[in-house]
Order: C-alpha cells, then structure tokens, then sequence
C-alpha cells in the first residue's frame, strides 16, 4: 500500500483516485487550484481535536471563495474512520479537500502521523520574514495557496524552519502555514486580522490570558530586536519556540518561560480536551 491512502467521498460512496502519492505534500499536487481544504491529525488512532472547528472553518473557506459546501458531517467521520482503519497507520494525519467543481465529492488524503522532532521543541526553530506577502482571501483556507507555498518553501534558506509572511508596511502576520506569536514588553502579541484563524490559536488565546496579557495586534519587522520571545503555532504541531527572525536572536536564544509554560498548557488542554471521531 502507499504510504499515503487517498480517495473521494462521493455521494455513491467512497472512490479511488487515480493516482498515487508518497505523502500530503506529494498528493496535494493532484488537486485542483480552486478548492478549500483543511488539515489536521488524529491522537490514540481515532481520537481528534476540535474536527468541528475544522469542519467549521472549511464551510466558511468554502463560503469566501465562493463553493456551495454543505458538509455531512456524520457521513465524513465514518468515512475518516474507515479510511485511518483501513491504512494502519496509527496516528494519522489528513487532508479535506472540497474542490470547486465538484463540492460534493471530498477528496480524503492520509499518511502517518510524525509530530515535531523533539530537538525543535527544546532548541526552537529559526525563520526569516518575507517582504509583501499577505495573502489573498486570508481567512481562507484555499488550495491555490497549498500549490503557491510549495514553491515558497523550496526558496528558503538551508537551515530555515518557515517564513513569516509581512504586509506592505511590514507587520508579520502569519508563517506559511502557521499563525504567529511574539512577546514584546510582557504582553502576547498576534495579528488579529489580514491571517487564517488558526485552530491551534484557538487554543492559545483561550489559554494565554492566565498567563501574560494578550493583544490581537502584529508586530512590525522593526520590533524583531526587541522581541522577548516568539512561536508559530498550528494544528499538527501546536506551538513551536522560534528563536531566531531574520538572523536576529530572540531574547535568550532559547525557548523561554512564557513559551515553554504556554506549550504546557496547551498540551494539557489538548489532553482534556480529545474525542472519538
């Protein structure tokens, strides 16, 4: 079997695709240009995080971009259930893809699940910012920029872990597939529009205000020296330290407390907080 299973959720059923893919990467070059998708994994098999909240997210992607998508949500559990039981991967990590096209016909892709090596974790990851790169349609989660940010990343550096992508004026709005996080002057700081509302974010502005104050606004590529500590956050990874911007170090140059006390919230909500799919 291919390390990754993909097939459509039709209204006859579950199909084959015709074609075969290593991984979600590999496999997302399949897929059309003008769909939504989402991404997210599994924990213990068949457990999930907020797959609701992904699903919601989806719909309204859909609704900016301009897909009638009405998901059945009952029907694309069991078929995610039935796929993840089928591959034997374990942990799994997948992809809803709802092209244009065909609205009604989802395509289900998974591989196995790797979360972060544990290295990033305790020594953090470095990136660099790149100039004038807001999206289009932000806060949609669409497949033409699943196809652009694969050329994105291929351009970066030896070394960098992603990019943070800027507006004009140079605020840091979001990483390439990732929301973003600064501390500066005590308080937590992330763009609070212009960026795709991450689900993993959810989790950090629900937890982070026992922690530190949070204020939904970017910080601005001049602040980078000043920054006291930085994150990126997303679903399949939840919140990795970054301890590097631009070649300029953040604070100590290493995962610091707020951080490091942020990340164990975070786990321990997530632990609290999974379902069956």
């Amino acid at each position: 079997m291919s390390p990754c299973l993909i097939k459509r959720l039709t209204p006859a059923g579950l199909q084959p695709v015709d074609y075969h893919a290593e991984s979600l990467a590999e496999a997302a070059r399949f897929e059309p240009h003008d769909g939504v998708y989402t991404i997210t994994n599994t924990y213990h098999t068949f457990q999930v995080l907020k797959l609701d909240s992904h699903l919601d997210r989806l719909e309204n992607s859909a609704r900016l971009a301009g897909i009638a998508l009405t998901l059945d949500r009952p029907r694309l559990r069991a078929a995610l259930r039935q796929m993840i039981a089928e591959a034997h991967f374990g942990d799994s990590r997948f992809r809803i893809t709802a092209p244009k096209d065909q609205p009604d016909c989802l395509i289900l892709s998974i591989e196995p699940f790797k979360p972060p090596a544990p290295e990033i974790i305790t020594a953090g990851v470095r990136c660099i910012s790149l100039a004038d790169t807001a999206r289009n349609n932000p806060a949609a989660k669409t497949t033409d920029w699943m196809h652009d940010r694969e050329a994105v990343e291929k351009s970066l550096p030896p070394g960098i872990y992603t990019g943070l992508l800027l507006s004009s004026t140079g605020d840091i709005l979001e990483g390439i597939s990732s929301n973003f996080y600064a501390i500066l002057r005590g308080e937590l700081r992330s763009a609070g529009k212009d960026v795709l509302p991450g689900i993993a974010q959810q989790i950090v502005y629900e937890i982070a205000p026992d922690v530190l104050p949070l204020h939904l606004e970017a910080v601005n590529v001049v602040d980078i020296p000043s920054l006291d500590e930085a994150f990126i956050t997303s679903s399949s990874r939840g919140i990795i330290p970054v301890v590097v911007i631009d070649g300029i170090t953040i604070g100590s140059g290493k995962p610091s407390v707020k951080t490091q006390t942020l990340r164990e919230r975070y786990e321990a909500w997530v632990s609290d907080h999974l379902e069956e799919l």
